[in-house]
């Protein structure tokens, strides 16, 4: 299993084409027993080593049961894990939405229109609801898209009591630097500082973002690509995109080229959290990226899966994929912090029923503090003694104060 990744956002071929994006080197990481280097920065556990994963010969595809179109049921789970103690930082929390530049709605349900989402999006700033005083749901009749050419502040706020759907039918959310559809503002779009977009007190369902192809594809609830993006107090239920592939990723959220390399902030979220309300896509059931850091704090990632088969790339006769049920990461140098979080009852068909990290070149680093990880299966490979992780980086991951089961 190879993965060769440039510096560029990681997929190289898509992104050269684009204004001053180069690559500048790639990793390999080889689990069919050709680079004896990269089985000696790890060991695989026994009964679920690569080796066992290449014997099992050509799988057909996953087959997934239609999504739901809709409004979720009464009883959902919960926003956050309400025993993290991670501290968040001030740049991590809420944004204040007492002053709105835009507000959806005219305080009636039937006024919260996909078209209303649509637009306020398109036009930036920060964005609020006024739905009436019962939760609501919008279905979203066209993916909301973020020019970049606004804000630089985009901050949608849900209050608690809207959900965005996307009916099982298209991916909800949308932003992209290197689109020029939504207005290059820069000569150098794969590192520039803004959008900056928040989402916080939302909930995204039903997403899928299956056959999308560009930038690599993935992220059924949002995708992202440049500038800055945090999620806060938000849910992520039943979203997904292709069900195989060596890379495509991000049931939930996928995010390449985070600005000077800053971190995505998730805090105090929920990814599935019950049975039959995660994410499914090849990899990455809830969250996805190529060199881009993460720190998820006081959050609930479960009942996600990856679902691809054949690893990455596929193994001969396999369409690939499957690995970071919970969390897909990949690139060069990066970090992953999870503090106050708690990872389980995810499912990978290959390695990292919870967390998948690559590191190419062996710099980047995986930090698990105040949390507990548990009930992620790997039926391929983990690093042996982190259940529910495969990891490839600078030493090992560091745990603190975790429960990994």
């Amino acid at each position: 299993m190879h993965h060769r990744w440039g510096a560029c956002g990681g997929l190289v071929a898509a992104l050269l084409a684009l204004p001053s994006c180069t690559s500048s080197g790639s990793g390999d990481v080889d689990l069919t027993g050709s680079n004896q280097a990269a089985r000696q920065s790890t060991t695989v556990t026994t009964g679920a080593r690569a080796e066992a994963a290449e014997a099992k010969g050509s799988p057909t595809s996953p087959t997934t049961a239609p999504l739901p179109t809709t409004s979720p049921p009464a009883a959902l789970p919960g926003v956050g894990n309400p025993d993290g103690t991670a501290e968040v930082p001030a740049e991590a929390r809420a944004v204040d939405t007492s002053r709105p530049d835009r507000v959806i709605g005219d305080g009636t349900a039937a006024s919260c229109t996909s078209a209303a989402v649509v637009d306020a999006v398109a036009a930036g700033g920060i964005i609020t609801f006024d739905c009436g005083p019962e939760p609501v749901t919008i279905t979203m009749d066209a993916t909301a898209k973020v020019r970049n050419d606004t804000g630089p502040e985009i901050v949608l706020d849900g209050g608690g009591k809207v959900t965005l759907s996307g009916g099982g039918r298209r991916r909800i959310l949308y932003m992209n630097t290197c689109d020029e559809a939504q207005v290059f503002t820069t000569s150098h779009c794969q590192d520039q500082d803004h959008p900056r977009l928040t989402v916080q007190n939302l909930t995204f369902v039903d997403g899928d973002a299956t056959g999308e192809a560009a930038e690599g594809g993935g992220g059924g609830a949002i995708f992202v690509r440049g500038g800055r993006v945090k999620i806060v107090s938000s849910r992520f239920l039943r979203n997904r995109c292709d069900p195989t592939g060596p890379d495509v990723g991000g049931a939930a959220v996928r995010v390449l080229s985070q600005s000077q390399g800053l971190p995505v902030y998730v805090v105090s979220s929920t990814f599935g959290g019950a049975p039959g309300q995660g994410g499914s896509c090849s990899n990455g059931g809830a969250l996805s990226s190529i060199g881009v850091s993460w720190q998820v704090l006081n959050s609930v990632i479960s009942h996600n899966e990856a679902t691809g088969t054949g690893a990455n790339p596929a193994r001969g006769g396999t369409p690939g994929g499957g690995s970071g049920a919970a969390i897909y990461t990949d690139g060069n140098l990066f970090t992953v912090r999870v503090a106050g979080t708690r990872i389980e009852d995810n499912h990978a068909n290959e390695g990292g029923g919870a967390i998948f990290f690559v590191s190419n070149d062996r710099t980047g680093s995986l930090t698990i503090e105040g949390s507990t990880l548990r009930r992620n299966p790997s039926d391929g490979f983990e690093t042996e003694g982190f259940p529910g992780i495969f990891f490839l980086g600078a030493g090992s991951p560091a745990v603190a104060s975790s429960s990994l089961e």
